[in-house]
């Protein structure tokens, strides 16, 4: 089972989840000038595109991860989809702060697991890797076995990818850069100008934003 990539694509820009702007560009946390913003989060209140998404990852879910045991969502955003696609499935859930508690138990993995349990990793989105890799690191360190990652958007770096594999974790996601770009220039969202500096982004992200 693979996602219908351009479908997914689609609700995201619906309902304005990805924000695509070359000539004002966003900053991320890291530092980096971005032409894109994605916040799936947003998803989550519009109930039939919610429902769309949901299910396209029950399916990803369900046809590629089949050993799983159980879904850990990462928090903050990877919660809520997590919780929704293990209720479908009906699995086991928990889900990974990006630090342990500081009060009460401590906890950094919210639920309850056991080791050696078989764990799908539930992510919003996949960027270069590190911050989800982290979770996938803290989960082992349990005694659980990550069998893989599922996000709903992917950057696509060739960082991100080669992380994965360095870490023997497979991952798939929903959707991802290079559809949504394309996508945007077929409903003139953008036109071929600005899809050419977007993919130039996506080319090399660190350094893009000093020649805007």
């Amino acid at each position: 089972m693979v996602s219908n990539e351009s479908a997914v694509a689609e609700k995201l820009l619906q309902v304005n989840a990805v924000q695509l702007n070359a000539a004002n560009p966003y900053t991320w946390a890291s530092g980096w000038k971005s032409p894109i913003y994605c916040d799936n989060r947003k998803v989550l209140s519009f109930p039939y595109v919610r429902d769309f998404i949901k299910s396209e990852l029950s399916s990803v879910i369900f046809e590629r991860f089949d050993s799983a045991e159980a879904l850990a969502g990462v928090a903050t955003a990877g919660i809520a989809w997590g919780a929704m696609a293990a209720d479908q499935l009906k699995l086991p859930y928990m889900y990974v702060r990006p630090k342990p508690k500081e009060h009460g138990l401590g906890n950094q993995i919210e639920g309850a697991y056991t080791a050696g349990q078989k764990v799908l990793v539930i992510e919003d989105l996949i960027s270069t890797g590190k911050s989800s890799l982290q979770v996938c690191e803290v989960l082992t360190a349990a005694g659980v076995e990550v069998v893989g990652m599922v996000s709903i958007f992917n950057y696509g770096f060739p960082q991100a990818v080669e992380a994965f594999e360095k870490a023997g974790i497979p991952f798939v996601s929903l959707t991802n850069y290079e559809v949504l770009i394309k996508l945007a220039v077929e409903k003139n969202i953008v036109g071929q100008e600005e899809a050419g500096r977007l993919m130039e982004w996506r080319e090399n992200p660190a350094e893009w934003g000093q020649r805007v």
